[in-house]
């Protein structure tokens, strides 16, 4: 569209519903989350408020409201930090499969510990080792997984070394 024709009703509907999408998203954000986010008092307010509310259709409207006070603030430095905390979200999440899937394959077969042992040459394979055989001996008994707990801590403290 060119500078000066009028915006279209669909074009602000849909406007609206992502303001009040990202509304429901600070809603959704734990109070250090929320805390770390710069809003004007009232949404801030109105966002709290929106987390005591369990009816379904009070609810509703608050977000709607929500949404109508997003309209008179700057969205995108909301939207930046929200993308950012939810980043290092995705990041943590990424970091604990992978040690889980490393854990599993080392848990699996000897050969993996070798190939950890060749990508991450700093590992101390003998703890390592160690480790293994003790989360396998705990899993044959039924007894507390002391060692396979360790063995999570170990490899977390490998890849943190050298990739984060």
């Amino acid at each position: 569209m060119s500078d000066g024709a009028p915006i279209s009703k669909t074009q602000r509907k849909k406007a609206v519903h992502l303001l009040q999408a990202l509304g429901e998203e600070l809603v959704e954000l734990n109070d250090d989350q929320l805390a770390a986010i710069e809003l004007p008092e009232a949404l801030r307010e109105a966002v709290m408020a929106a987390r005591r509310i369990t009816k379904f259709e009070a609810r509703r409207r608050q977000l709607q409201y929500i949404g109508k006070l997003m309209r008179r603030v700057e969205v995108e430095p909301i939207r930046a930090a929200l993308d950012a905390m939810l980043a290092g979200s995705r990041r943590q999440i990424a970091a604990h499969k992978r040690i889980e899937a490393w854990r599993v394959r080392l848990l699996a077969g000897p050969d993996a510990l070798n190939e950890l042992l060749a990508e991450y040459p700093g590992a101390d394979g003998q703890r390592l080792r160690a480790l293994i055989h003790g989360a396998l001996r705990e899993r044959e008994a039924g007894s507390p997984p002391r060692s396979f707990r360790e063995l999570y801590q170990a490899l977390r403290e490998i890849f943190k070394k050298r990739d984060w």
